[in-house]
């Protein structure tokens, strides 16, 4: 039985270390990449179910990500159901067509061409799942007082970009969209004012015939610098 230390009046456990020697590491760490660099975003998608279980686990691994004071900010909606599937599709092609017709500047548009997306949206109702991610600003106690959350959005982006790992880690595919403004998504869902919509992501499988973007990632040496 592990033991507990009492530090400050809160309970402390021994970390379990998992340890690889320097060869390991390396190999372990160049098959993750390669694994990683497989990604890719999706806008085909399948309507081939997927299991409920895998979107609970991938969702507990999102939560294992820090946050500011351990305070798990984060609330994760998973929408199934054709119908508000529907109509959060429409609400996010209103707002998407209003900003590729005139809030996008040209060289927004011109940056996006090679990605190939439009206003079109239809993804949101073909993926059987969408993961709407929301942010919580604070908490409310039992007694009415609200508790401030720390670092919301550097906690919940850590989340997210865990979810997205997991998602890939387990032969899904996903796509990161932010409709803006994203309001439309707390009506539909009907979520409380301490809660504010992050990121939408719709999650399965990619379709038979699924086409990406050939995109390069940058080299180490532009994204690093050693010191």
């Amino acid at each position: 039985m592990q033991s507990v230390k009492m530090i400050n009046g809160y309970p402390f456990i021994s970390y379990s270390k998992i340890t690889y020697d320097a060869t390991e590491m390396t190999e372990r760490s160049r098959s993750f990449y390669k694994h990683m660099n497989a990604r890719r975003t999706c806008r085909d998608f399948s309507d081939k179910p997927v299991p409920k279980e895998v979107i609970e686990n991938i969702l507990l691994t999102a939560s294992t990500a820090p946050s500011g004071a351990h305070k798990q900010p984060w609330t994760f909606c998973v929408v199934s159901n054709a119908e508000l599937k529907k109509q959060i599709r429409i609400a996010a092609e209103a707002e998407e067509k209003e900003s590729y017709d005139n809030r996008m500047s040209d060289e927004w548009l011109k940056d996006l061409a090679p990605i190939g997306t439009d206003w079109q949206k239809p993804f949101l109702e073909t993926a059987p799942y969408l993961i709407i991610v929301f942010s919580r600003s604070y908490e409310v106690e039992a007694n009415g007082h609200k508790h401030q959350n720390y670092y919301v959005k550097e906690s919940v982006g850590i989340a997210c970009g865990f979810l997205l790992v997991a998602i890939h880690h387990a032969g899904s595919v996903a796509l990161t969209h932010t409709p803006s403004p994203m309001n439309f998504l707390s009506k539909l869902l009907n979520r409380p004012e301490n809660e504010k919509p992050f990121l939408l992501i719709p999650v399965g499988y990619a379709a038979d015939e699924c086409l990406v973007p050939d995109l390069t990632r940058k080299n180490i040496d532009a994204i690093a610098k050693w010191y």
